[in-house]
């Protein structure tokens, strides 16, 4: 959908009189090119270790392998940077937490429109007294606050724990957070640990466009918007991708089935998770991907709500995904190296106004990603979830207009996110290069200003 203010910010003739008006000047975002091999497309990347980090070889590796240009240090020009990686794995004490200042003070009027920050920190739990784990959870603050100074340039800044171990697990995380994908993810902290199985089948410098081949998908509300974003990009990379919705979508899922070259699967979860199972015992003989996008709202304030309208979103928004996956795991359906997916949200993070039934549901699937996420690592099994914030898609479009400028500019880059976005997000998470993620909520929210 297009932003009518993004374009009259990036336009020669109107610009002035937006900021002359004091309105938001959103910058235009930078998408596509996450499937080249090389995506970093020879970009100048900064990347420093503080004294005592730890991953700086496999960093400055990972960064060369993505086409990146790396400097150890500002170029004495006044050349800008398209990124920059910070190893501050080894910051213990607050004096350690000054080197944040001594890298970021003399380069912040040296970044590109749309740069990418990435600051790797050790991981709280694992440190061996209170003040080393205070000062790796400062870094989070400190990068979600860095994240709303560059917002208004279309940048975006990102923390990335690196747990004991899990160095090698590198590349897939620095090839997302570096690049076009995290377009709408900024001020986000994500776990990089080595507790889940290396996959079998190696996280490559090759383009994505066939990363997933072989590979059978299932995406769950795939008719429109999120869900039909999700399910061509998963189509893309080479995934075989069963599109499941109600009978109401019936056209539109055949029309997206047709166009990917996807199976069409008209079935109400709710009501029949075992005949989903038969299916793909049936044509695919199980499930590599699973994708819980199907979702519904019936919004009202708890004192008008009226008990079925809770129960029917509890129905489709929890207990179907559950009954799912209970059934996938009593046939033993979902294959080793699998990768699922729930959609959580903003809601489920902050909460929001007449929205109860909606928002339990949707925190109650961090909480159950996080669980199912332990029961699963031993098979090289990954299960996260994605919390989108504000996107542009037929729904928005209906919101009242006040409500919806209101959605699209209280975040860190003013304005709303695509389901390209969102569908990003999915296609790292479900790819060999997130073998280290696991259990971990993305939100895909633009940095909201609410509950990010």
């Amino acid at each position: 959908m297009s932003d009518y203010l993004v374009n009259l910010a990036n336009d020669k003739v109107t610009a002035q009189l937006v900021k002359t008006l004091g309105l938001p000047t959103p910058a235009r975002l930078r998408r596509g090119g996450t499937e080249d091999a090389a995506p970093l497309g020879g970009g100048v990347f900064l990347s420093v270790s503080l004294p005592g980090s730890h991953v700086r070889r496999a960093l400055s590796a990972a960064l060369k392998a993505l086409g990146a240009q790396v400097v150890d240090s500002l170029p004495e020009d006044d050349s800008r940077l398209q990124g920059v990686v910070l190893d501050a794995t080894g910051c213990r004490t607050p004096d350690d937490l000054h080197g944040l200042y001594d890298v970021f003070h003399p380069l912040m009027r040296r970044l590109e429109r749309c740069a990418r920050i990435v600051v790797l920190a050790a991981v709280p739990a694992e440190q061996d007294d209170p003040l080393a784990a205070a000062a790796a959870r400062g870094i989070e603050g400190f990068v979600r606050a860095l994240a709303k100074e560059v917002g208004k340039r279309g940048a975006t800044a990102n923390t990335l724990y690196v747990a004991k171990g899990a160095q090698a697990r590198l590349h897939g995380p620095l090839r997302f957070f570096c690049g076009n994908g995290t377009t709408y993810v900024t001020g986000q902290a994500l776990a990089l640990s080595d507790v889940v199985k290396a996959p079998s089948k190696q996280p490559s410098t090759q383009p994505s466009t066939q990363r997933l081949a072989g590979k059978v998908a299932l995406v769950t509300g795939a008719a429109r918007g999120i869900g039909n974003a999700i399910a061509t990009r998963l189509a893309a990379e080479g995934a075989k991708v069963v599109c499941l919705d109600v009978a109401p979508a019936r056209d539109p899922l055949y029309e997206l089935a047709l166009r990917i070259g996807g199976m069409p699967l008209v079935l109400d979860v709710t009501a029949a998770p075992g005949e989903l199972a038969d299916f793909l015992a049936s044509k695919f003989g199980g499930v590599d991907i699973v994708i819980h996008n199907a979702g519904i709202t019936r919004d009202k304030t708890l004192a008008n709500m009226k008990p079925e309208q809770w129960d029917q979103v509890v129905a489709v928004n929890l207990k179907a995904i559950a009954a799912v996956d209970k059934e996938l795991d009593a046939r033993g359906l979902l294959r080793n190296e699998g990768r699922e997916v729930c959609l959580s949200s903003i809601s489920g993070v902050a909460g929001n106004y007449g929205q109860s039934n909606y928002a339990l549901t949707k925190a109650a699937l961090i909480g159950y990603v996080a669980a199912r996420a332990q029961q699963l690592a031993a098979r090289g099994i990954t299960v996260n979830a994605i919390a989108p914030g504000f996107i542009e898609t037929p729904m928005t479009q209906k919101i009242p207009v006040v409500t919806r400028e209101l959605g699209r500019r209280l975040n860190s880059l003013a304005q709303g996110g695509q389901p390209e976005d969102v569908a990003e997000a999915i296609g790292f998470l479900v790819s060999p290069d997130a073998c280290g993620v696991t259990g971990q909520t993305m939100r895909v929210c633009g940095q909201a200003l609410i509950g990010a």
